[in-house]
């Protein structure tokens, strides 16, 4: 884990709210002028603790109103198996997120689709695609009570 001080934790939590912001006002909040401003931003891109700057896009605005929770089980845990599965899921635009967990489920998919038969052929092409899957089972998403791929930096 890198050593952040309290400037570069400030850095990220203003690059995570707004990553367009330009590099004098994010230097005049943080107490720095550009240069040392800029060359932290570039050292926390080098040790790759920001990985990317992106545009969030509201998926109800563009026609992705439905997001699925998918719970995926399997018997088969072999290396070969698991670089089949991060394979389909790198290939398949609507998983957005793909987690390995702990517990009685073995993967965990998080799908964003315009609507049921939207995931159906999400579903469809995951089983048919990835061998040795014991149960798919989907959680339907009612409300989105908050959304944020800000991360809360420890000190």
């Amino acid at each position: 884990m890198a050593t952040l001080d309290k400037i570069d934790r400030e850095i990220l939590w203003l690059l995570q709210s707004d990553a367009s912001l330009p590099i004098q006002q994010i230097a005049d909040r943080v107490g720095l002028s550009n240069n040392p401003c800029w060359r932290r931003i570039r050292r926390l891109e080098a040790d790759g603790i920001i990985r990317g700057r992106v545009a969030l896009v509201d998926p109800e605005k563009i026609g992705l109103g439905l997001t699925i929770f998918v719970r995926v089980k399997t018997r088969e845990h072999s290396a070969a198996w698991a670089e089949k599965l991060a394979e389909v899921i790198a290939s398949m635009d609507e998983i957005s997120e793909c987690h390995r967990i702990g517990g009685d489920v073995d993967y965990l998919l998080k799908v964003t689709v315009p609507d049921i038969a939207g995931y159906d052929r999400v579903y469809k092409e995951l089983i048919a695609r990835v061998p040795n899957l014991t149960d798919v089972s989907a959680l339907f998403s009612m409300e989105r009570l908050k959304s944020s791929t800000r991360l809360s930096i420890p000190a």
